[in-house]
């Protein structure tokens, strides 16, 4: 059993039979937003992600291209994949590729132990194939094709035909785990999350349980079954063990009894695979079944999923190349409710980095900055009594932390910045308020001027340690500008759940100039 500090946080692996969209990148930042969050508060924080390369589908693909498969894979790994992460700085602990040797050699030694504990049997199968989701459909995800696919049968994700395949396959037992799946799902409600997600997890394993084929003969591009090289194990099977050959499985107990067991971030569309077959599969095996499997939805596109054979998706880059990563990373968290379908648009990008990055943050930071220097020489102020408007600040302070938390921990952390951007909001209003532009002129009011200048510094340094997870690179310029690095540290070596203990930075501190964090952007000739 994992320690209890332990978060070993998990994404899919992406099949490389293409580059990567946004869809793809918003799973990465969702995960890296929970990952550097944990990470900073004290937890013993492993992130993996990494690329599924075998099965039908990439055999194709690289076929198509005339490449061999892996030679295909380490093209698309290194030119598109790996890339991604630092287009949109992500700080993964590991990278795992299928066709690595510690995962081929896990996967080996995972399905020998289901053979020789029976759970795996030989048997003829024949059913409707999806290349595309390289499954075997259920009767609820095939539907009657249309237009040029008419009188044929289509899978209702992919919207091309399916094929009809009849092999001698192996099979793993799945339908003996029925019931104790329904017991996992009714012991352990926060299991499948959101709610939503459990619901559909649930009544899908009450219909019944088959039997699930693990191996195929009808190509090559694969791990082989261990007792029997003329089979390849089934792509998914093969994919889902990544979760425990990358820590170790098999090959290094004290690693793997430290990270084991993940939590689990998948798209909707792979939820079953993660809730229902994955558990099986671990319950087999002796092991335990995951923390939590959490599902969130998909990025629309004029109200379509978005998607690279129907020619929706949006590369990253698109939005990056022009707001930057921190935006890319802060829109997509904070304007679709985390677990729920979100629809993108520029127009709501464009406005929400004006007026809550740009105008929102990143002026209240230049602001307060730029008074410190003017009024106090580039350095902290010194603060006197503190007054009712003070105290609300620092209180609030507190509270956004304490809440913003408690969210990121519930996976919800559309609501966990939505904590944090209220303190944004107050510090605007309590920099219009109290006005130290005026006091300035007072030298009377020189006492009261340091008070306010100091609680709308510490604000922005709780602010710097808050939103550090979600907006690295803005708010590490914030932090050295603050004189934070100097007198407290690096920014992710701050102890995330006391970013609220007040009084942190001395006064006297020395600042430096402020970058603009969020820099104006102009509109085209054609209002782009």
């Amino acid at each position: 059993m994992a320690n209890p500090s332990s978060f070993y946080l998990t994404t899919p692996i992406f099949y490389v039979n293409d580059a990567p969209h946004i869809g793809h990148a918003y799973t990465e930042v969702a995960a890296d937003v929970l990952a550097r969050w944990h990470r900073q508060a004290g937890d013993d924080t492993w992130f993996l992600t990494g690329t599924d390369e075998h099965g039908q589908k990439i055999l194709r693909t690289a076929t198509a291209n005339g490449v061999a498969p892996k030679e295909w894979a380490d093209r698309l790994v290194e030119s598109a994949w790996k890339p991604l992460l630092d287009l949109i700085d992500i700080s993964n602990d590991d990278f795992i590729r299928t066709t690595d040797a510690r995962h081929e050699a896990g996967v080996a030694k995972f399905l020998q132990k289901l053979h020789d504990d029976g759970h795996v049997y030989a048997g003829e199968f024949e059913a409707l194939y999806c290349v595309g989701c390289e499954e075997f459909k259920p009767k609820s995800e095939i539907v009657d094709g249309t237009g040029e696919f008419a009188g044929q049968k289509v899978c209702a994700i992919h919207s091309k035909p399916l094929e009809l395949l009849q092999e001698k396959n192996y099979f793993f037992k799945m339908s003996a785990f029925q019931d104790r799946l329904l017991a996992l799902y009714e012991e352990r409600p926060d299991f499948v999350q959101p709610a939503s997600a459990r619901n559909e997890v649930i009544a899908f394993v009450q219909q019944g349980l088959e039997d699930l084929s693990i191996s195929r003969t009808s190509f090559d591009w694969g791990i082989p079954i261990p007792w029997d090289a003329s089979h390849v194990t089934y792509v998914w099977f093969d994919a889902l063990l990544n979760y425990v050959t990358a820590i170790g499985y098999g090959q290094d107990d004290e690693e793997f009894a430290r990270r084991w067991p993940a939590n689990h971030l998948v798209g909707k569309d792979i939820l079953r695979f993660h809730a229902v077959i994955w558990p099986a599969m671990l319950m087999a095996a002796g092991l335990e079944v995951p923390n939590h499997v959490f599902a969130h939805g998909w990025l629309l596109v004029g109200g379509e999923k978005m998607s690279k054979s129907k020619l929706t998706g949006i590369a990253p880059n698109e939005i990056t190349d022009t707001f930057g990563s921190d935006a890319f990373r802060y829109y997509f968290m904070r304007a679709i409710s985390f677990g729920h379908d979100g629809s993108f648009s520029w127009e709501d990008l464009a406005a929400r980095y004006q007026a809550e990055l740009a105008n929102g943050f990143g002026n209240l930071a230049s602001r307060v900055l730029a008074m410190n220097a003017k009024y106090f020489e580039s350095r902290v102020p010194e603060a006197a009594d503190e007054a009712p408007a003070d105290e609300a600040i620092r209180e609030l302070a507190a509270s956004a932390a304490a809440r913003a938390d408690e969210r990121m921990d519930a996976f919800a952390i559309h609501e966990a910045i939505a904590a944090i951007w209220e303190l944004v909001d107050a510090l605007n209003g309590y920099i219009t308020e109290q006005e130290p532009w005026v006091l300035a002129k007072d030298p009377g009011q020189r006492a009261r001027l340091g008070t306010v200048l100091y609680t709308a510094t510490e604000g922005l340094r709780v602010l710097a340690e808050l939103l550090a997870p979600v907006v690295p690179l803005a708010t590490y310029k914030l932090w050295a500008a603050l004189g934070a690095e100097s007198a407290l540290g690096a920014l992710d070596e701050q102890p995330l759940r006391d970013a609220a203990v007040w009084g942190k930075l001395a006064p006297g501190t020395e600042q430096q100039p402020l970058t603009v964090l969020f820099p104006r952007i102009e509109a085209d000739e054609t209002g782009k």
